[in-house]
């Protein structure tokens, strides 16, 4: 089994409440404790990639850092190093789901950026790497349809709207913090935004206890959501570690096991229904970090455990 990594993932933006250093610590612990995976180093997309996706003007003001606000849209503040580090971590993502056609299953060890729209960025999201991937493996003609399962704690907005545009793209997210026009809310009965026919949206409200059983019973009764028009030729999956328990943002009573046993489960419907999985590292803000890698390393774990 085949993920990807590259030391220039981690874009040096000083302190900032995104924890870059977890990219490096991701791949550490995976040839650590899962010496059947072999880590691999991406090239960066082009900007012809990126165009697929995004207007000339935003990828011009990431690469020059002009107009500012433009730039900065996504809340990093911007540097020369910025573009060229998104340009890798898109790479990243492209690499795992080229591999996750070869070998069933592969990952991208960055953020796949859901946030992000056609022209600007939101949430820590620069460009939709999720979407510019899947437009590059149906541009060489390696898939017709696609899918995404988006688990991160956060409402993958972005990406829906680029599904909505894309008929051959389902997008379904499964979210404790819903997220619009760049702004977060932790209460998910707050914002209402509207479905369409191809991305699909299932807001996790708390329990006041244990939420393990609602999450995963979410899990269970929409996936198949995602099979509904046709099997797609290929699934990327949004493995959030911010709905965690420990995690500022989360509303949620999800401890490591909840977050798991989700990962099996998406991992076994895509194995069982034959269907190329590729996976990257979404969300997780908790103070210690450890916290963090360790979900990750779980859903590494996972999906060596299904797919091994």
């Amino acid at each position: 089994m085949r993920f990807f990594h590259h030391p220039g993932f981690a874009a040096p933006i000083g302190e900032h409440i995104m924890p870059m250093a977890k990219f490096q610590l991701v791949a550490d612990g995976i040839r650590r404790d899962l010496p059947s995976v072999e880590i691999e180093t991406p090239p960066p997309v082009s900007r012809a990639q990126l165009l697929r996706v995004h207007t000339a003007a935003y990828i011009d003001a990431i690469a020059s850092g002009e107009p500012k606000e433009l730039a900065e849209s996504q809340k990093f503040p911007w540097s020369p190093v910025l573009y060229p580090s998104v340009c890798l971590t898109n790479g990243g993502v492209l690499a795992a789901a080229g591999q996750a056609l070869r070998d069933g299953a592969s990952a991208a060890l960055a953020s796949g950026f859901h946030h992000a729209c056609a022209d600007h960025g939101e949430g820590f999201c620069t460009f939709n790497g999720l979407v510019v991937a899947l437009e590059e493996l149906r541009s060489a003609g390696k898939i017709r349809t696609a899918a995404v399962l988006d688990m991160d704690l956060h409402y993958g907005n972005g990406t829906a709207l680029l599904a909505a545009e894309r008929p051959w793209l389902r997008a379904l997210s499964i979210y404790g913090n819903d997220y619009w026009e760049n702004v977060c809310y932790r209460d998910v009965t707050v914002c209402q935004h509207q479905d369409g026919v191809n991305h699909f949206s299932v807001p996790l409200v708390p329990t006041g206890g244990s939420d393990g059983g609602m999450m995963l019973g979410a899990l269970e009764k929409h996936l198949g959501w995602i099979t509904d028009a046709g099997k797609p030729d290929i699934l990327l999956y949004q493995a959030g570690a911010d709905p965690l328990r420990d995690d500022p943002y989360s509303p949620l009573d999800l401890g490591h096991g909840d977050l798991m046993e989700r990962d099996r489960m998406v991992f076994r419907f895509a194995k069982e229904l034959g269907i190329p999985v590729a996976w990257v590292l979404a969300g997780g803000y908790s103070k210690d970090i450890r916290k963090v890698v360790e979900a990750h390393l779980n859903t590494a774990r996972a999906c060596v455990e299904v797919f091994g």
